[in-house]
C-alpha cells in the first residue's frame, strides 16, 4: 500500500473522529443544561393538592 495514501486516510479518520467527539460533547452539554432547567422548573411548581396523600385509610 502506498505510504502517502495510508497517511492521508489516517489523517482523514482522525479529523472525522475529532469532529464526532466534538459533536457528542456539545450534545452532552445541551442535555445537561436541559436537565438542570427541567429540575428548576419542577422545583418552582406548587404541589397540585398538598392535603392529598397525607393519610391512609385501612380496613381489614
Amino acid at each position: 500500500m502506498d505510504i502517502a495514501a495510508l497517511s492521508m486516510a489516517m489523517s482523514q479518520a482522525s479529523v472525522v473522529q475529532s469532529a464526532s467527539l466534538q459533536v457528542m460533547s456539545m450534545s452532552k452539554d445541551i442535555a445537561q443544561q436541559q436537565g438542570q432547567q427541567m429540575t428548576e422548573m419542577l422545583k418552582s411548581l406548587p404541589a397540585p393538592h398538598p392535603n392529598l396523600g397525607g393519610s391512609l385509610d385501612l380496613s381489614v
